[in-house]
């Protein structure tokens, strides 16, 4: 059963990262998926700088009890610092917040470096605190690591606000820092490495992002492959014959001491086929066995096959009921209304001739190509003779079928025939279905 196989995962190895034409709403994807990893981190990044001024404040205030008011101003700085970072955490719950994360990350490095700097320039002091740079620069590149633009904003703003303040303020600058080389390189190499660092980290995210992209469109379109394979194959096997042969890989044959089969023939078709082109006949043909296909779902029979001009349908199989013959009876006189509106709607004058019989059969799968779900035994043969030996427009059922049937249906009786390679059988002719009441009675 190698081309089951096949057939169930058609799907080749080398699709599995096919590019699908959608750059522009990845990118779309990507910049959304950047921005709430934005607001995660600056979320996570202001409540442990919170926790970080609450702790410094607590030492602050045990200084503050012995070295007097500039412990005490610290303290008032903290407490400027705190009600900014909890301000950015108001802003978050914000459609600001939402739409551009950015703008807050800028407000955090800003209110880091800004407020200490002014409230030392209102006591006069015109020191620069290299250690508040560092450490806001450090926690943005581990804890923030996008759009390395912003960091290197961020990094340029702390000297800009230095210089700035200091000069509003009329101070100096502090000497001890700017003639300092040393300091220099110290920060310039601390500060590439953290832009390094997180552009590096994006490109990662980048790449990931686009291979999980990428991942997931070949998955839908395996996906979306398997689904048609499985139609493909739920349309040439019963689905439990189906699901067997995907777990097997050996020929199934299943015995069932019961089932009902019907054989039909549209009669007249040969006679229309030199009358009409090939691709109408083909377009005729189709839409009468669409009908019959529908007819057979909704009685819940088994279509098995076609040939040619011939349709083939069992009911007890490959999911045994006890009400075969009944299903096969209903569906052969909703066939004979079928081929009537189709008469009318395509202005034909076609016919169908249908044998049925009822009996075991063997049912299964053979061969390694083209496998069809198929039967075998007596039964088959019989109800094949009941219908080339039946009469235009009837439906000749044998007589086991008869006796099952006899209380439920209308039958007339045709007599005794000559059957091909049977001999003399009895066989009857269904013309409808008793009526409710009329089978109570009986």
């Amino acid at each position: 059963m190698g081309s089951l196989r096949e057939l169930t995962v058609p799907v080749r190895q080398g699709i599995a990262f096919l590019k699908l034409g959608w750059s522009a709403t990845w990118s779309a994807n990507y910049e959304a998926r950047r921005k709430s990893f934005l607001r995660e981190r600056l979320r996570l990044t202001l409540w442990l700088s919170l926790a970080l001024v609450l702790t410094v404040s607590v030492q602050e205030l045990s200084y503050a009890t012995t070295t007097g008011v500039f412990a005490w101003w610290r303290l008032v700085i903290n407490g400027v610092v705190a009600l900014c970072l909890l301000a950015g955490l108001a802003l978050l719950k914000t459609r600001l917040g939402e739409r551009y994360p950015e703008l807050l990350f800028l407000g955090f490095s800003w209110s880091a470096l800004l407020v200490p700097q002014v409230g030392n320039a209102l006591i006069g002091s015109s020191q620069v605190n290299i250690n508040i740079w560092v450490m806001t620069f450090l926690v943005q590149a581990t804890l923030m690591p996008v759009q390395w633009g912003l960091h290197l904003i961020s990094q340029l703003s702390a000297p800009t606000v230095y210089i700035t303040v200091n000069t509003i303020f009329g101070l100096g600058l502090d000497k001890s820092v700017i003639s300092n080389p040393a300091l220099y390189l110290y920060l310039f190499w601390f500060c590439f490495i953290c832009d390094l660092s997180v552009f590096l980290y994006e490109r990662l995210q980048r790449a990931e992002f686009s291979a999980r992209r990428e991942l997931e469109a070949a998955y839908q379109k395996l996906r979306a492959e398997r689904e048609r394979a499985e139609r493909l194959l739920l349309n040439i096997l019963p689905k439990p014959i189906a699901e067997r042969l995907k777990r097997e890989d050996y020929t199934i044959a299943d015995q069932f001491p019961e089932a009902t089969v019907l054989f039909a023939d549209i009669v007249g078709f040969t006679k229309l086929s030199s009358e009409i082109s090939a691709s109408e006949l083909v377009v005729l043909l189709n839409q009468m066995f669409s009908m019959f296909d529908q007819l057979t779902e909704k009685h819940g029979a088994e279509k098995i096959k076609t040939i040619g001009d011939a349709y083939m349908v069992a009911a007890g199989l490959p999911m045994p009921r006890s009400d075969h013959a009944d299903a096969i009876a209903d569906l052969a006189l909703d066939m004979q209304q079928a081929v009537a509106r189709f008469n009318i709607e395509y202005n034909q004058s076609l016919s169908i001739r249908i044998g049925i019989n009822t009996g075991p059969v063997v049912a299964g799968v053979i061969g390694l190509k083209r496998f069809i779900y198929d039967l075998w035994g007596d039964t088959v043969n019989t109800a094949s003779r009941m219908e080339s030996h039946g009469l235009p427009g009837a439906i000749q059922v044998s007589e086991v079928t008869y006796e099952s049937l006899k209380e439920q249906y209308i039958f007339e009786k045709r007599g005794i025939i000559q059957v091909k390679g049977k001999g003399e059988m009895t066989a009857y002719l269904l013309t409808g279905k008793r009526s409710p009441s009329v089978i109570a009675k009986c």
